[in-house]
């Protein structure tokens, strides 16, 4: 009795495997749900999708919305395009959308949208509902140098045909962003563009901002312009201030070099006022030996001191200084 019950319990334990192995293989259930639905496809087909390491799920399911919908689609390609790592049932909700809203879109170009990287199914809601961008706020400097800062607001519509390669927002933006400092740098003045300010959405819808992007521009609608800075007076003021400390450099250059100047012209009066004074002091002695040596008699001396002390008495009645004192021969 023990051994037939430990029997039956292996042979249990074996049959729910192999249950387990073929309902994990045999997805009995999706095949029956396909059929329902009017999707043919034989168990051994979904069977080779796990061969395949496909979830057959993945491709079952999207196939079921295809054909409901009324949309021809092949499994192969959709298993292909599951392989590829793009997303089935993105695809298949995006052509369903897009025959609702009566958007020409085969499978082909959906799927090479779908592997470009880009969301389909966003782009075809897009395409029926446009996107608003706002763009960041743009500084531009009108002629006047006057500052405007501007917002803009783009409306925008995908272009399904040129998803693939196109250029995204950035370049909406940034084109946008152009042609408003564009628009206002080309101003006379910025009260025009302040009184117009459809003026700068005229001129960027004219430079056909759109081309080579993935999407079609609408309209453009200038949010916001504000008044900024006087960027002209600011640079003014700034010219005038440099080309004053330029004028102050040159200023102290010259005061420099005068009182250099001026040093060197001190320092040689100082130079020739020592020389005179170590040529008076040779005089004294110069006279002492002439009157040894009998070359000076006392009357030329006398007569010499008589010269000099008539020449001070002028020079201080002049006022030129004061009287020198006459050289006294002995001293030496």
């Amino acid at each position: 009795m023990g051994i037939d019950m430990i029997l039956f319990f292996v042979i249990a334990i074996v049959v729910v495997i192999m249950l387990v192995v073929f309902f994990r293989f045999f997805p009995i259930g999706l095949w029956i749900s396909a059929a329902a639905s009017g999707v043919h496809i034989s168990i051994f087909s979904m069977v080779g999708m796990r061969f395949r390491r496909i979830n057959p799920s993945k491709v079952v399911l999207p196939m079921i919305k295809a054909t409901k919908a009324g949309l021809k689609v092949n499994m192969n390609e959709l298993e292909a395009h599951l392989l590829a790592g793009g997303s089935v049932d993105r695809v298949v909700d995006a052509l369903i959308a897009a025959q609702s809203a009566q958007i020409p879109l085969e499978f082909e170009q959906s799927r090479a949208i779908d592997l470009a990287g880009r969301n389909v199914l966003e782009a075809v809601k897009m395409s029926v509902n446009p996107k608003v961008i706002e763009t960041p706020v743009v500084a531009a400097i009108a002629k006047d140098g006057i500052e405007l800062r501007a917002k803009a607001r783009v409306t925008v519509r995908a272009n399904i045909s040129r998803l693939v390669g196109g250029a995204g927002e950035e370049t909406i933006i940034a084109r946008v962003g152009e042609g408003i400092v564009t628009t206002v740098g080309s101003s006379e003045s910025h009260k025009a563009v302040l009184e117009n300010p459809d003026l700068i959405s005229r001129t960027v819808l004219n430079k056909g901002l759109d081309a080579g992007t993935a999407y079609e521009i609408l309209s453009i609608d200038i949010a916001d312009v504000d008044v900024g800075r006087n960027v002209g007076a600011q640079l003014q003021m700034d010219q005038a201030e440099a080309d004053r400390r330029i004028a102050q450099a040159k200023a102290e250059e010259r005061r420099a070099m005068a009182v250099a100047h001026e040093q060197e012209m001190i320092a040689a009066v100082q130079e020739m006022r020592a020389k005179v004074v170590e040529a008076e002091a040779e005089v004294p002695k110069a006279m002492a030996e002439a009157l040894r040596n009998g070359k000076l008699g006392v009357m030329d001396y006398y007569q010499m001191q008589n010269v000099i002390s008539d020449t001070n008495m002028r020079e201080a009645i002049a006022g030129k200084g004061d009287v020198a004192k006459p050289a006294d021969p002995q001293k030496k």
